[in-house]
């Protein structure tokens, strides 16, 4: 792997704000349909979900609908999900539902019946005669955009000047390529409309600085002091030391042992609290019960890194007993990877050896208070036996999403209301522990043409 450096500026760790235009104003939300959405990278599915050629999906974001095509075995196509005679979308989004799929052999519009091939290509049009020679491919085959892959996850991105994905990506991808997250399957995944602006969703995780206040019941099993860092448009989190003078950033919730005197019972008490509050995501059902068993296979007193060392190649024991081979990562690259990362502009991953917790929010219409709120986890399964899954909606309930998320949606409706009052004077984010949230404005503005974060006066 290429030498990485951290590329946050300086300014990042001084105290910031900036205005609140960007969560509230209906100004601002439609010009991030030309400014934003039409210009970045964005995930629109899984490699997963589109097997088989013919194989399709769609992705909504704001009035656009992109049609994501496989089109051979080993090539995927993104098309602007409309006819080139009248406007017609060639795909129905099902009533109550933000996207579609399906597997077809071609794409027939419902209004004239003018058909595409899965190359885009036109292959039928009636009566052509009547346009006196003035039809041709151009004018009559889809519209195309870039799609690539990265990560088994699809990208498509509507500018045709747009940089490669992998240029777009990096430091992260190169950060991340170690967890193989392309031999990751869906375990679950769900969403919902939820009032409030997209930025408000997701910035509800992209920080453990929230901890404390938001998950308190957390706080018995480890502490979540946090550093966050900037890598040019994406930026990572993860938990630190608060003295200075022991400075071991530590990756994630799954190579620590849990807060207490005997981290034998505190691990398995973190990993069983963990599963079972953050709708069995975040570990893996293998890592926990390889956390139950240490008591009984590790003498009390054991040091909490040898608890670790011995966890870890339990459950990777395990799972290779059941078909599952975990990749290979060294400890200098479980740290540096951290704990959760923000992919430019709305999509989060929570990484661990063999799994991901996964966000993504988006614009609900035109409305800036609103917005698709998603999250699906994935992980390593012996091949064959990954679960079946949908898109399944669900209300904002810890019954629905697991107690954890349900204290994250308890927030973000309130953020959004609370942005609007006149007594607001504007964000104030931790300069240490909430970086990534800085740097995300900072790189929004610049693609809005706003200005960027504004330092704070001291006095």
């Amino acid at each position: 792997m290429n030498k990485l450096v951290n590329i946050s500026v300086d300014d990042l760790e001084e105290p910031l704000t900036y205005p609140t235009e960007a969560f509230l104003s209906r100004e601002y939300a439609a010009e991030e349909a030309d400014r934003l959405w039409a210009k970045v990278w964005q995930v629109a599915g899984r490699v997963e979900e589109i097997p088989e050629v013919g194989n399709y999906i769609t992705y909504e974001i704001g009035d656009e609908s992109i049609l994501v095509v496989r089109d051979t075995p080993d090539s995927i196509k993104a098309y602007h999900n409309v006819c080139p005679h009248r406007g017609r979308r060639l795909v129905d989004i099902p009533e109550g539902e933000n996207r579609a799929c399906g597997k077809k052999k071609n794409f027939v519009c419902g209004f004239h019946g003018w058909t595409f091939d899965l190359k885009g290509k036109n292959t039928y049009v009636l009566d052509p005669q009547d346009w006196k020679g003035a039809l041709n491919e151009e004018r009559t085959s889809l519209s195309e955009i870039k799609a690539d892959t990265w990560g088994g996850w699809i990208f498509i991105n509507m500018d045709p000047q747009a940089v490669p994905l992998r240029e777009y990506l990096e430091p992260a991808a190169s950060i991340l390529d170690p967890f193989q997250f392309e031999k990751m399957r869906y375990k679950w995944r769900q969403w919902v409309v939820y009032d409030c602006n997209w930025k408000t969703a997701l910035e509800a995780f992209m920080e453990p600085y929230h901890v404390a206040g938001t998950h308190p019941q957390l706080l018995e099993y480890g502490e979540y002091y946090a550093y966050s860092a900037a890598y040019g448009l994406h930026g990572v989190s993860g938990f630190d030391e608060r003295d200075a003078s022991k400075k071991t950033k530590e990756s994630s919730s799954i190579t620590r042992a849990g807060k207490g005197a005997d981290a034998r019972v505190s691990t398995y008490e973190l990993q069983k609290e963990i599963y079972e509050t953050v709708n069995n995501a975040s570990t893996t059902e293998t890592l926990v019960n390889a956390a139950k068993r240490l008591v009984d296979e590790l003498p009390e007193g054991t040091p909490p890194q040898e608890v670790i060392k011995h966890w870890l190649a339990s459950a990777k024991a395990d799972d290779a007993a059941r078909g599952i081979e975990w990749p290979t990562i060294t400890p200098e690259q479980m740290g540096q990877a951290g704990l959760a990362w923000n992919v430019f502009p709305n999509t989060a991953i929570l990484q661990g050896i063999t799994f991901a917790l996964c966000y993504r929010t988006r614009p609900y219409g035109d409305d800036p208070n609103k917005c698709i709120f998603e999250s699906y986890a994935i992980e390593r399964f012996p091949e064959g036996q990954e679960p079946k899954t949908e898109w399944v909606y669900a209300e904002p309930t810890a019954e629905n999403w697991g107690s954890v998320l349900a204290q994250d949606f308890s927030n973000m409706q309130f953020v959004q209301k609370g942005m609007k009052s006149r007594g607001f004077r504007g964000p104030l984010p931790n300069p240490h522990q909430e970086r990534k949230v800085t740097n995300f404005h900072r790189n929004l503005a610049r693609y809005m043409g706003r200005g960027t974060p504004s330092l704070l006066d001291p006095k």
